[in-house]
């Protein structure tokens, strides 16, 4: 019976198991597909197989953090580029928002519309309200070589950028 309880509580609260799941430095890129703002299948390994990949999460499109977030990315897109660093934006809205998203803030990178969360699931980042967690994973030739659990919203670039320049 205690069991029993243990487990329905767990159920009712899917945050507090979380922390174990989330994706960690080590860890290899999940093997998912999930369509991009234009509807096509994006399949993240495959993106990823080879260099730098940024996978980085956001709660909601068009919303002030976010915004703040991705225009980091595309603020810093030359000296990513320069460093090999692909970026991929991961958030549980539709291929319309997203795509409207993207194109409003000229967005040089794809956005992945996990309306699923088959995606933020997979890397341990879906919130208490089934919608992603801000947050950010860096991966080298399919390895998760770093994490920023928080998301910055101003300086996402310029942290990946540092880190990159700190491997040197």
């Amino acid at each position: 019976m205690k069991q029993l309880f243990w487990i329905m509580l767990l159920s009712l609260f899917p945050f507090l198991g979380s922390a174990a799941d989330k994706l960690a430095v080590g860890s290899s890129l999940p093997a998912i597909t999930c369509n991009n703002q234009d509807g096509q299948p994006v399949d993240l390994a495959k993106v990823g197989e080879k260099g730098f990949l940024l996978v980085y999460f956001y709660p909601k499109a068009s919303t002030p953090g976010c915004t703040k977030q991705g225009c980091s990315l595309r603020d810093g897109w030359t000296d990513l580029q320069k460093a090999g660093v692909k970026v991929l934006g991961v958030s549980t809205d539709g291929e319309t928002s997203q795509k409207k998203f993207k194109d409003e803030q000229k967005f040089p990178f794809p956005l992945l519309a996990d309306k699923d969360k088959t995606v933020t699931e997979a890397f341990g980042v879906k919130n208490l309200i089934g919608m992603a967690s801000r947050s950010a994973f860096l991966f080298n030739d399919g390895i998760c070589i770093w994490v920023d659990p928080k998301g910055s919203t101003s300086d996402q670039a310029d942290q990946v950028l540092a880190f990159l320049k700190s491997r040197r």
